[in-house]
């Protein structure tokens, strides 16, 4: 069960986006630290795969606070 400060749904951020915000809203979704996300996410990019596939899946994918209204729309 999630706490009370982290959103219970996948969106990403009004604020505090750098790219696209799939970082920023992956480390609110579970409550990490987004400089960590983003240095995870860069270090795996020198790794062999499709992360940079998964980055833009996760920004077409992730609906954005920002057409919602600031509300989350739940991730069934």
């Amino acid at each position: 069960m999630t706490s009370p400060s982290t959103p219970s749904t996948l969106v990403r951020p009004r604020k505090g986006r750098i790219i696209a915000g799939v970082c920023a809203g992956i480390a609110e979704r579970y409550g990490w630290d987004r400089t960590v996300v983003r240095l995870a996410a860069v270090a795996s990019c020198l790794l062999p795969g499709p992360q940079v596939l998964l980055y833009l899946a996760g920004w077409v994918l992730m609906p954005s606070a920002k057409r919602h209204g600031g509300a989350a729309i739940p991730v069934t």
